[in-house]
């Protein structure tokens, strides 16, 4: 897709010397979107554009990150993560501890191969129904600011 202007020398205004300074613009962003602009209005809104300021940005301090990881991440790294010393093989299976491998939330994309016991701080529907499935539990860890308690009360 070229541009039909390109080469042309006055891309479209006459004389070359039309074209010059910044009265040609109009102004500078939403300028001119007064009372009499409603049909650029409706252009804004056509062409996908939102009119005035939009949505709320939320204090940062609310907004908590939350490090997730995948049921098929899990089973396939398993083996890397007892190298580590985040998850640990016994008899029936292997244990792993998301949280002291930096995760908060195990997601249920994926299926596990192995029996796991999943220690983590909380677990999406489909992760607990697909660990329950594989014949592992999901052992949902408090977190830590939740376990330090006021005893001097």
């Amino acid at each position: 897709m070229g541009n039909k202007k390109r080469g042309s020398g006055t891309h479209g205004r006459g004389s070359s010397k039309k074209g010059r300074g910044a009265g040609n613009r109009g102004g500078r962003g939403r300028a001119g979107l007064g009372k009499k602009a409603k049909h650029h209005k409706v252009q804004a809104v056509k062409k996908g554009g939102h009119l005035g300021e939009k949505g709320f940005k939320r204090p940062q301090k609310t907004v908590k990150e939350t490090n997730t990881i995948n049921l098929r991440d899990i089973d396939q790294q398993i083996d890397t993560f007892v190298e580590e010393g985040y998850a640990e093989k016994t008899d029936d299976g292997y244990v792993f501890d998301a949280e002291s491998a930096g995760f908060d939330k195990v997601l249920g994309t994926g299926r596990l191969t192995h029996t796991i016991d999943i220690k983590a701080e909380s677990f999406s529907a489909s992760a607990e129904q697909k660990i329950t499935d594989a014949g592992g539990s999901a052992i949902t860890v408090a977190e830590s600011s939740a376990d330090t308690t006021d005893e001097d009360t």
